[in-house]
């Protein structure tokens, strides 16, 4: 596995060869990155990687200059690998966590800018992911990308926009609109002050 674009172009990532993981392909990898940046920002953005295996997403956000990205695996050798990368390619903003990923959604308060989940396919609570992303990870303008076989489809979710494919690949992209109440909130809280 290499590093397509940004400032870590190049780079090879070198798993332990037993690591339990299926990583994206360069190919689909390439693909989705030439879609996210032409919709974030991100310089300005926070990242969560769930299930995020050998950190190969991950490393591609941090090259393309992410604010900041949680990576959250529940193998331990993966978010050692992670680690050990993490100080071969000399970056400080990528913040591995091992946790399961159920867990870490059922507890987590944070918000993210762009989640990226790429669960094994043949999970068997695979649809609760996207159910508990999207009901309250995304921030406001916000991006998620759920990896998925073709068998899956989300079109019918308010914040579906697309899907994409790339051999097995599958991607859809689901996008959180602003919401247009928060400024009326605010002036709310504002009198409740006074």
């Amino acid at each position: 596995m290499r590093i397509v674009a940004g400032t870590l172009k190049g780079r090879r990532l070198n798993p332990p060869m037993n690591l339990p993981v299926r990583p994206t392909t360069d190919f689909a990898k390439e693909s989705l990155f030439n879609i996210l940046r032409n919709r974030i920002d991100f310089e300005h953005s926070n990242a969560l990687d769930l299930f995020c295996g050998t950190g190969n997403i991950s490393f591609e956000f941090v090259s393309r200059g992410i604010k900041s990205i949680t990576s959250v695996d529940i193998n331990q050798k993966c978010i050692t690998f992670i680690h050990q990368t993490k100080e071969k390619f000399k970056v400080d903003n990528i913040y591995p966590l091992r946790s399961d990923a159920f867990v870490y959604l059922g507890r987590s308060k944070m918000q993210f800018d762009v989640v990226f989940a790429d669960p094994p396919y043949d999970m068997e609570k695979f649809d609760l992911v996207a159910e508990l992303v999207l009901k309250s990870f995304i921030a406001p303008d916000g991006w998620f990308i759920l990896e998925h076989a073709k068998e899956h489809c989300y079109d019918t979710h308010p914040w579906f926009v697309e899907q994409r494919h790339y051999g097995k690949v599958n991607f859809s992209f689901f996008h959180r609109p602003l919401e247009e109440n928060s400024s009326q909130e605010t002036i709310d809280a504002d009198q409740m002050s006074i």
